[in-house]
C-alpha cells in the first residue's frame, strides 16, 4: 500500500504543469545562435559525444571567438579569465544530444546574464551613409574586422580607412557603394 502511495504521489507530481516557462521569442539570442553552431560543428567533425570531449572542443572554440560569443563563454566559464566554471552545464546535456534550447533555458535559471546577452545589429554598409555614424560605430566596424586606425584623430580618418579596407572585409557593400 505504502508503495502504491508513493508512486501515486510521484505520479500526481509529474502531471501537475510546472510554473517555469520555456524560453520567450528572441530571448537567449547569443546561447542558442552560439551552441547550435557549436552543435552542429561537432556532428560535422564527427566529435565523439563524450561530456570530456565536448568540453575540450567547447573551450577551444571559445579561444577563437569574439564579442558577445566570448562574453557568453566567460559567463559558462570557457575562458582562461572567467570566475565561475558552470561548462559541464552545457557539455554533459550536449553529449545527449538535448536541444540547445533547453540547454539555454538550463543556463538562464544558473545566471540570468546569460539569456540577456544579445547581438549588436549590423550595419548595412552598401547604404548608410558613414558620414552621419558616430566614430564609436566606425571603430566598431573595424573592431570588427580585427583591424584598428593607428593615427586616426578626425572622423573623415577613420571614414577613410573603413572605405580602404571595405573591399577586403566586405566586397559586395564595396562594390554597391560604387555602383551608387
Amino acid at each position: 500500500m505504502l508503495c502504491l502511495s508513493g508512486l501515486s504521489v510521484a505520479l500526481a507530481l509529474a502531471l501537475v504543469p510546472s510554473n517555469t516557462e520555456a524560453l520567450k521569442e528572441g530571448e537567449c539570442e547569443v546561447c542558442l545562435t552560439f551552441l547550435g553552431k557549436f552543435y552542429q560543428s561537432l556532428k560535422d567533425n564527427s566529435v565523439n559525444f563524450k561530456s570530456e570531449d565536448i568540453e575540450k572542443a567547447l573551450l577551444k572554440t571559445c579561444k577563437d571567438v569574439k564579442g558577445k560569443e566570448n562574453r557568453f563563454c566567460y559567463y559558462i566559464g570557457a575562458t582562461s579569465d572567467a570566475a565561475t566554471k558552470i561548462i559541464n552545464e552545457v557539455s554533459k546535456p550536449l553529449s545527449y544530444h538535448v536541444p540547445v534550447e533547453k540547454i539555454c533555458d538550463k543556463l538562464k535559471k544558473k545566471d540570468s546574464q546569460i539569456c540577456e546577452l544579445k547581438y549588436d545589429k549590423q550595419l548595412d554598409l552598401s547604404t548608410v551613409d558613414l558620414k552621419k555614424l558616430k566614430v564609436k560605430d566606425l571603430k566598431k566596424i573595424l573592431e570588427e574586422w580585427g583591424e584598428s586606425c593607428k593615427g586616426c584623430a578626425e572622423k573623415s580618418d577613420f571614414i577613410r580607412k573603413i572605405t580602404e579596407l571595405m573591399p577586403k572585409y566586405a566586397p559586395s557593400a564595396a562594390k554597391a557603394r560604387t555602383d551608387l
